[in-house]
């Protein structure tokens, strides 16, 4: 055969070649660009509508500090509503099963006024009760001032200051001033006069309302007491 004819015959061979790599080179190209564009419009979406590309992302469990921190600026149940109900299963598990006082308060609060759950006032009651016989001052608060005005529970003074007492001996500021108010309301025993007054007049009050308030509450126990007893009262810890 003529060498010229073989050199044809290899140049077809080699542009065919050529030709079908040109073209998956091109496929591939325009597969990557396409790629890329899926991933440029992922993060444009994530950036306009950030929601959409949390829509995924998994709600951390509160630690206890966190959640007690919650509990006593009355924030709890805003923070289960603003994370979407999506901890309620670990929520009520802590509180059944680990008996965390805490998760107990906060389920019971849910319960108690439906947050997240179907509700059950009484099963609400009954984890506050469960917590706050484990110390929690936030749940000995709450019943001791349910106690006192009557909500969810019929009004017995006498169940308040029990209550109050305990949240106040552990430094609890809205507990001391309502003890010391029902202690000036003639409450309770003149035997608690001394530390409710200690209590009370040792806390920090940053509140300027709030301070003349406990000044007021303050005056008039001191009223009710020698003036021996207060000066002990006013020692420092």
């Amino acid at each position: 055969m003529p060498v010229g004819i073989v050199l044809v015959g290899l140049m077809v061979v080699r542009n065919k070649r050529v030709k079908k790599l040109g073209v998956i080179m091109f496929k591939k190209f325009t597969a990557m660009r396409c790629v890329m564009f899926s991933f440029s419009m992922l993060g444009s979406t994530a950036a306009v509508f950030p929601s959409i590309a949390n829509v995924n992302e998994a709600v951390p469990l509160y630690e206890q500090e966190e959640l007690v921190n919650l509990i006593n600026k009355n924030q709890h149940l805003q923070r289960v509503k603003a994370d979407d109900c999506q901890l309620v299963q670990d929520i009520k598990a802590r509180a059944e099963v680990m008996a965390l006082p805490s998760y107990q308060f906060l389920f019971g609060d849910m319960l108690a006024y439906g947050v997240c759950v179907d509700r059950d006032v009484e099963l609400g009651v009954y984890y506050m009760r469960r917590a706050a016989e484990q110390g929690l001052a936030g749940a000995l608060e709450q019943l001791g001032r349910y106690y006192d005005t009557g909500q969810l529970v019929q009004a017995d003074k006498a169940m308040a200051i029990t209550y109050l007492r305990e949240a106040a001996a552990q430094g609890n500021l809205n507990a001391q001033i309502r003890f010391v108010n029902l202690l000036n309301k003639g409450h309770g025993s003149p035997l608690d006069f001394e530390s409710a007054y200690r209590w009370l007049f040792h806390s920090i009050v940053a509140d300027k309302k709030m301070h003349r308030q406990v000044e007021r509450a303050l005056a008039d126990l001191a009223r009710k007491m020698p003036d021996s007893v207060v000066e002990r009262a006013r020692l420092p810890n």
